[in-house]
């Protein structure tokens, strides 16, 4: 397990705004982590994102790693937000907007 702990470690230390989902940013796999990549896009943000599908080990490490059961998991600047509904609501509230811009001058 602390290979996986360290490879999501040091992808989350690598990114700004990273977000472990089903698919990629141009071809989710699930509603979920569309949604996330919506709200993302319409921010005007980067952000990376990791195919958990591509990765069984990620698939569950992240999981325990956050101590969070479903994907997508967002991190921004290093640090675990949510998943979709925790992504949608901070979006509403236009919470998610001030973080990402926090993030990204850092």
């Amino acid at each position: 397990m602390s290979e996986v702990k360290d490879k999501i470690e040091n992808l989350i230390g690598q990114h700004k705004i990273l977000v472990f989902m089903k698919g990629t940013k141009l071809m989710p796999q699930c509603g979920f982590s569309n949604n996330v990549v919506q709200i993302l896009n319409s921010l005007g943000v980067p952000f990376e994102t990791v195919d958990v599908l591509e990765d069984s080990e990620i698939r569950q490490g992240i999981k325990v790693y956050s101590n969070w059961p479903t994907i997508p998991q967002v991190y921004i600047n290093g640090e675990f937000i949510g998943g979709s509904d925790i992504m949608i609501e901070l979006y509403q509230k236009d919470e998610l907007q001030q973080m990402v811009e926090v993030a990204l001058a850092s």
